[in-house]
């Protein structure tokens, strides 16, 4: 097996411009992935993302946004050590690209970089695992959140 890339596709029953803030935005990230996100989605900007609720083992995970051209494509790089700028061989890539698809929006993600972190092969494994089963489990919840935020907000309009 191959332990390079990631890709998944989903389909989000919403307008593209309403996913790319469901991907780009920290307040939407929370609901759908870490628990807490802080950073501004601005090429170039910095911050981080939290796993663990506060009180327990937080798990802060660096976070450098690469490039935002709304609504089609949101990218930036993570896991890098926290005292180090983000660059190809100290971080991965994820890049969401979004395409009209009927009435909603095919959502491609892309993780890649795991080869260039010079992992040796069994922690490259485990660390491509980790992360495609964690993909499987938080991308699905992005169409339910989506589904839940459109529907609130055609119901509180007059």
């Amino acid at each position: 097996m191959e332990f390079g890339t990631i890709e998944r596709e989903i389909y989000v029953d919403a307008s593209p411009e309403i996913v790319f803030e469901v991907v780009s935005s920290p307040g939407h990230l929370e609901q759908w992935w870490p628990d807490e996100a802080h950073y501004e989605p601005v090429p170039g900007r910095t911050g981080n993302i939290v796993f663990g609720q506060p009180g327990t083992d937080r798990t802060v995970v660096p976070l450098t946004v690469i490039d935002t051209q709304p609504p089609r494509t949101f990218s930036f790089r993570w896991t890098q050590p926290l005292d180090e700028t983000a660059v190809v061989g100290n971080s991965l890539l994820v890049t969401f690209d979004l395409r009209p698809s009927g009435s909603g929006t095919l959502l491609k993600m892309t993780e890649s970089g795991f080869r260039e972190m010079g992992w040796d092969a069994a922690l490259l494994e485990q660390q491509y695992n980790e992360h495609s089963s964690g993909w499987d489990f938080y991308l699905l919840r992005i169409a339910p959140y989506v589904a839940r935020l459109t529907s609130s907000a055609v119901t509180a309009e007059p």
